[in-house]
């Protein structure tokens, strides 16, 4: 199991849950986070922290932000555009900085007017 970022993150990339997290599992996107699934260990630091209530157990996630689930790995597991090969598992975030892209899911979202 794992946490997973949802779409109310999505333009607002609220670092908070990064500096808490202990596993520095959290990467940045162009436009949202994303919580790496075999990085993560569920501690569950990074929920409450977030501003916007964006972060979920696996399991608790809404219905609304399921395909979040899949979005998630697929940041890890594909080549994105603007990025030609899959990330695996990098190791920790702070030593990549922000990657610059997303997934098709967050990129296709229109800009959120927070």
């Amino acid at each position: 199991m794992t946490y997973v970022i949802a779409q109310p993150c999505i333009d607002i990339v609220d670092r908070a849950c990064v500096d808490e997290c202990p596993v520095d599992c959290i990467y940045e996107g162009e436009r949202a986070l994303y919580i790496h699934p075999d990085e993560c260990v569920d501690c569950g630091a990074c929920e409450p922290v977030c501003p916007v209530e964006a972060i979920y157990y696996e399991d608790d996630l809404p219905d609304e932000f399921a395909p979040y689930l899949q979005d998630n790995a697929d940041f890890f597991e594909q080549a994105l555009p603007g990025r030609d090969e899959p990330l695996v598992s990098p190791g920790g975030a702070a030593k990549l900085g922000a990657l610059g892209v997303d997934t098709p899911l967050v990129a296709g979202n229109p800009p959120q007017g927070y």
